[in-house]
């Protein structure tokens, strides 16, 4: 099943998509599916007259996990755990903002993202498909400082006085709009079988990898979080990158997918 939030004229709601590529249709269900049950209301709309939105936005936090792909050199020790807060996300065609006052660049990072259904804590892997809403397909931007990227006057938007910040703290990854969510949640997915995950760059393919080379799966994941934090209803999990990631530019487009969830498009822009 494929949930969708979206917007026609009106408040966002929520909608099943059924049907082929190209002529798909969105039935629109009642109520948050986080917290109701999935309630058809008889409303239908073709699927190219809505705007669609990040599927969900997290109520509490977004979980992210770095070299946890064998493709993108992973040195063999355990993921890089870090934090993201909700600000970051935005929808399908919604516009990734470069601040023209960093000078370090800027990276896209197709990832598969887990959606929690229900509050979860210390869930054990095998039971991790319980606590899952579903998976949708997230793009985890970030700037990559150095030395060389940051002015002789750093400031607070280059990360104040820290020469060299964390590449997955404060400054690099919590950026508003550096989470692309979409374009639905695809409820009926088996993470484990070798889902492909790619993106692409102005059309031009810059990664290419698989969740086969995942080295922690995303149940795993799960069972790590949740010993960890109690993890609510639509927090998210995105569970690393394939190697191949590039800098984006702004008037780019950066296109992500996920093999059995589809893709997400959105251009880069400065302010």
């Amino acid at each position: 099943m494929r949930i969708a939030r979206f917007t026609l004229d009106q408040d966002p709601r929520y909608g099943v998509v059924e049907g082929e590529e190209g002529a798909e249709m969105i039935h629109v269900i009642g109520g948050d599916p986080l917290y109701t049950e999935i309630s058809p209301t008889g409303q239908t709309h073709p699927l190219e007259d809505v705007r669609l939105l990040a599927p969900v936005i997290p109520r509490s936090k977004i979980i992210g996990v770095a070299r946890n792909y064998r493709s993108a050199g992973a040195p063999g020790g355990p993921p890089v755990w870090f934090g993201k807060p909700n600000t970051t996300v935005i929808g399908p065609g919604d516009p990734i903002m470069l601040d023209a006052r960093v000078t370090a660049p800027a990276f896209h990072e197709a990832e598969l993202a887990i959606v929690i259904a229900r509050l979860a804590k210390d869930v054990p892997a095998e039971a991790a498909d319980k606590v899952i809403l579903g998976y949708t397909v997230a793009n985890d931007v970030g700037y990559r400082f150095g030395d060389a990227a940051l002015p002789d006057a750093v400031d607070s938007a280059n990360g104040g006085a820290a020469a060299n910040p964390d590449p997955r703290g404060f400054f690099a990854k919590w950026r508003d709009t550096f989470t692309p969510l979409g374009p639905w949640i695809e409820t009926d997915l088996e993470p484990e079988r070798g889902l492909a995950v790619r993106s692409w760059l102005d059309g031009q393919a810059r990664q290419d990898g698989s969740t086969k080379d995942l080295l922690v799966g995303a149940r795993e994941l799960v069972a790590t979080a949740s010993a960890v934090c109690t993890l609510l209803p639509g927090d998210v999990i995105l569970t690393g990158t394939p190697g191949g990631a590039a800098p984006i530019e702004p008037g780019e487009r950066v296109t992500c997918e996920v093999g059995g969830i589809g893709a997400i498009t959105n251009p880069v822009v400065r302010r």
